[in-house]
């Protein structure tokens, strides 16, 4: 089943971002699609349904392209930002192929990200900050809340859960892949269509200027951590002397790579699918070299026997014109 949704996945990618004219015969599907999504735009907006709001500011950080495009580390960038503004913050996310039978489902660096997802494991151990994954958004911010007081919440995706209502929307998209073919589901990789962007607070595009975007940011990586002892800290450059293994189960895997040999190291790379549930065998290798792997990938290899495993952990570099106006917009009254 799972190799089957990969498999299906890495189809649809090539057809969004490849150039192939294919695309076309799933036009009519994207078009009742947006049907639907707009439908449902217009069902929040004027009823029946209606947004349910919470006791504090909520921002919400989204894609408009399906796949991955940076959201998770931009939330805990400006995590750490907002904290140290004086906020108290809290973070929700969906628990994405999280396996937990109830929810929602209070997460620590220590969860099993088996049972609530790997990025929600990650957004705890990166922030230290009280995190509650569920697909209902609603009950995972009540469920936060209901924990002890917070300003702010941090909705790490969710754009499209418009039941929570949402004081700011901040949309993140990748430069380098932009809106691919331009064409919504499943013709497309856009999850609404492109003039959604007019309607968020803000726009930030990661890796450069990108068009619709009104501010940018970037990963900035110059050291690793060893994955079973994160006291044991290497400059990048430390790993130029000999060729290292380089693994990456996201949703795009090449950037992580390309990451690297910017760094001048050499690297032979492994890719895996994004959200991909590690084990033993996925790390033999011809030869005893450095493993070196994301922040996301090492929440899930904690418990693999990896003596010789690396975290590149990424700091996102954001425009002070934007951190300000951010500042600004959550600590403004109503």
């Amino acid at each position: 089943m799972i190799a089957r949704r990969a498999d299906l996945e890495r189809h649809l990618r090539a057809l969004w971002y490849g150039g192939s004219p294919h695309y076309r015969w799933l036009l009519p599907l994207s078009w009742l699609y947006c049907m639907l999504v707009n439908l449902r735009h217009a069902a929040y907006r004027r009823g029946p349904l209606r947004a349910v709001g919470v006791d504090c500011k909520v921002v919400v950080v989204g894609n408009l392209v399906a796949g991955g495009g940076g959201k998770t580390p931009l939330v805990m960038a400006l995590a750490e930002m907002l904290t140290h503004a004086g906020l108290r913050v809290g973070i929700l996310c969906n628990g994405y192929r999280g396996r937990a039978r109830q929810w929602p489902q209070r997460v620590s660096a220590s969860s099993d990200p088996r049972e609530v997802g790997d990025e929600a494991v990650l957004l705890a151990q990166a922030t230290g900050l009280p995190v509650m994954a569920g697909p209902d958004r609603v009950a995972a911010a009540r469920a936060l809340l209901s924990l002890g007081r917070c300003d702010l919440l941090l909705c790490d995706d969710g754009l499209q859960h418009y039941r929570l209502r949402r004081d700011i929307e901040i949309i993140v998209l990748d430069a380098a892949r932009a809106q691919g073919n331009g064409a919504c589901l499943p013709a497309g990789p856009l999850r609404e269509p492109w003039r959604r962007l007019r309607r968020a607070d803000a726009v930030v595009a990661l890796g450069g200027p990108c068009a619709g975007a009104g501010s940018s940011m970037h990963y900035i990586s110059d050291h690793a951590v060893r994955l079973h002892d994160r006291q044991q800290r290497r400059p990048l450059g430390a790993f130029a002397q000999q060729a290292v293994y380089a693994v990456a189960g996201t949703a795009h895997p090449q950037r992580f790579f390309d990451q690297l040999r910017d760094a001048g190291l050499q690297v032979e790379t492994r890719a895996f699918d994004d959200h991909h549930r590690y084990c033993a065998e996925d790390f033999v290798f011809a030869e005893p070299r450095a493993v070196l792997m994301t922040e996301k990938d090492a929440v899930k290899c904690r418990t693999l026997p990896l003596p010789n495993a690396w975290v590149v952990p990424v700091e996102v570099r954001l425009e002070a014109e934007f951190t300000t106006w951010l500042v600004a917009a959550v600590t403004r009254e109503h």
